[in-house]
């Protein structure tokens, strides 16, 4: 059985359509996923990249995009009230239901609805107050969302992403390659298949690719 790592932040609409869509893309296959949580921020500052948001005109088409794709899928996706926002209090409330850093699909999903669906603020406390009580029961014995575990997990989730090459959400780990987006998912597909082009030289190939342009290695 094929062990899948599944890399979300809550803050990225990617994650919530790759998140429905997974089981349809997988069906028929025997594996087991494993989601890990981790700060996007973090992951896109280790390479400089100001992330969709961080660029206007990006913002708005990811926003439009993300928006279609959820109705071409039928998965529902409202824009919340304000994004981005600051994750951090959704990735503690869920490594608060944790003692490794693996969370289950019931609290990805419960977080993942919290953000995308409705169309509210997902910092609100109200709906913060909502969200722990949904989750009151998945919560680990002396975890608690303001205490130093489900931050201690959270920097080792992240750290162990940035390891393993993660640069962005949607990221999915298996036998030690990396699919990278809800785009990718056709690809994890194919590999757990057993699509011969993974026998080939391609998959290491482009890494040996030498750049164009001036100071790039």
């Amino acid at each position: 059985m094929k062990r899948i790592t599944f890399y979300l932040d809550f803050i990225s609409p990617y994650a919530w359509l790759a998140f429905e869509r997974l089981p349809e893309v997988l069906e028929g296959l025997t594996y087991s996923v494993t989601y890990q949580s981790v700060l996007l921020g973090a992951l896109l500052q280790q390479h400089g990249n100001p992330g969709p948001a961080g660029i206007a005109p990006k913002r708005d088409w990811t926003y439009r995009h993300v928006t279609w794709l959820g109705h071409a899928q039928g998965t529902p996706l409202q824009m919340p009230a304000r994004h981005p926002f600051n994750p951090l209090p959704l990735l503690r409330q869920a490594l608060a239901c944790s003692d490794d850093g693996s969370i289950n699909r019931y609290v990805a999903g419960t977080v993942l609805r919290h953000v995308w669906q409705g169309g509210a603020d997902a910092l609100d406390p109200a709906r913060l107050a909502t969200l722990a009580e949904a989750l009151a029961e998945q919560v680990r014995p002396g975890q608690d969302v303001n205490s130093d575990g489900p931050k201690a997990l959270l920097r080792a989730n992240t750290e162990a992403a940035q390891a393993a090459g993660v640069f962005g959400v949607p990221a999915f780990g298996v036998d030690g390659k990396l699919f990278w987006g809800l785009d990718g998912l056709p690809m994890l597909r194919a590999y757990l298949d057993g699509d011969a082009w993974f026998d080939g030289p391609a998959w290491d190939a482009v890494s040996q690719l030498p750049s164009g342009l001036p100071g790039k290695p």
